[in-house]
């Protein structure tokens, strides 16, 4: 969370419409991230045939179910669409479903192929928004927003998969210290988000507007304020457009566990129901490493993850190959094209396909108690 906040605060700090477009997104940095993919999977693919000792993963690699990677997939394009559904609703509900579809997915294209610690899909976005005429403010809270709303699915079935473990509704929980301590983790963070507006509000009760303010103050209270504000955008969200929004967000997440449990069944393995959901939603936290597209962390994290629950490397280790190919090359491939149809956009000559959303960037104060008001987003 501390990473997106920065990433947000960057993005409230983007240039404004007409200035150059940033750099790590120019069309020659963005083709040599994904040559740079490209000789990564070669160089993966000669050292697991030469490597002594993998001898089960080169089997079971060699003897997949063809049919069970092509719905593995469809999945995953499914879950790609499903990121920009709820891109479009957070952002702006009138946009077109074409310049939703070319945000969205170039957003999906750039974080394959950029460090996550950068700034990745989240600077695209907001520089596409940004030159359509939405203001930073709106970028930046609703950046929040978005981030909350895609990882809450995550976070509630960890917790649910965790009761259902202990309820013994689910089997295969051969470490319940392991998924009960994240299981606790992730009920913390949800009350600890929800909580930043009251704390934000305590905090300016007791602020003394003489005392001189450092720094490091100063920047711990933009990100708070940037964060109680996406967390209001989001219980506006959910009352007022839900149905868009959740059908996106769960979406996101349903069709990928379906993409890797499908890579499972191509290899001729398939973990519990249980294990599968909650090793995936732990193991992908390896993605918060800095490493373009997550590569190596994620692969790692979940592959250890399912080691945790007894799944057999050889299994979880090709399964999460195929599906971690699947999982960047879908982006990589439809959210480059998106890309370069977004030219037009990112240079200033199709500024009015975005302006609709501009009202947006107008708070409504909407009086909560006697010392507390919020900004209100304008309905889109």
């Amino acid at each position: 969370m501390l990473r997106t906040v920065q990433g947000v605060e960057e993005v409230a700090n983007r240039p404004v419409p007409g200035e150059q477009m940033p750099e790590e997104l120019s069309t020659s940095h963005l083709r040599t991230r994904l040559l740079q993919l490209v000789a990564l999977l070669v160089i993966v693919a000669v050292a697991i045939w030469l490597t002594p000792g993998l001898g089960s993963l080169r089997q079971r690699l060699g003897h997949a179910n063809a049919g069970w990677l092509v719905f593995a997939a469809v999945a995953e394009l499914l879950s790609a669409l499903s990121y920009v559904v709820v891109f479009r609703y957070v952002f702006c509900a009138r946009m077109s479903w074409r310049l939703s579809y070319q945000i969205g997915m170039a957003e999906q294209a750039a974080n394959s192929l950029l460090p996550a610690g950068g700034a990745g899909g989240l600077a695209l976005g907001a520089w596409a928004l940004s030159k359509g005429g939405m203001k930073a403010e709106h970028i930046a809270r609703r950046t929040v927003a978005f981030f909350i709303l895609t990882s809450l699915p995550n976070f509630v079935a960890l917790i649910l998969f965790a009761i259902g473990f202990a309820g013994g509704l689910l089997t295969g929980n051969t470490s319940p210290v392991f998924t009960y301590c994240f299981a606790g983790a992730a009920a913390i963070a949800i009350v600890l988000i929800l909580a930043v507006p009251r704390l934000r509000a305590r905090l300016a009760a007791r602020r003394d507007p003489n005392r001189k303010r450092g720094r490091t103050h100063r920047w711990a209270s933009k990100g708070i304020d940037v964060l109680a504000d996406g967390v209001l955008d989001v219980r506006w969200l959910l009352r007022d457009r839900p149905a868009g929004v959740l059908s996106g967000a769960i979406g996101y997440m349903v069709f990928d566990i379906v993409a890797i449990g499908a890579c499972f069944e191509a290899f001729g393995y398939f973990p519990p129901l249980g294990v599968l959901v909650v090793a995936y939603l732990i193991g992908q936290l390896g993605g918060l490493l800095p490493l373009p597209g997550g590569i190596g962390g994620i692969e790692l994290g979940l592959v250890g993850s399912f080691a945790v629950f007894n799944v057999p490397v050889s299994a979880s280790a090709a399964a999460v190959l195929a599906y971690r190919v699947l999982q960047l090359w879908i982006p990589a491939i439809l959210g480059t094209l998106a890309f370069v149809q977004l030219r037009d956009l990112l240079h200033g000559k199709q500024q009015d396909a975005a302006t609709m959303c501009e009202p947006l960037a107008e708070p409504i104060e909407v009086e909560l108690q006697p010392r507390e008001t919020v900004s209100r987003p304008v309905s889109a």
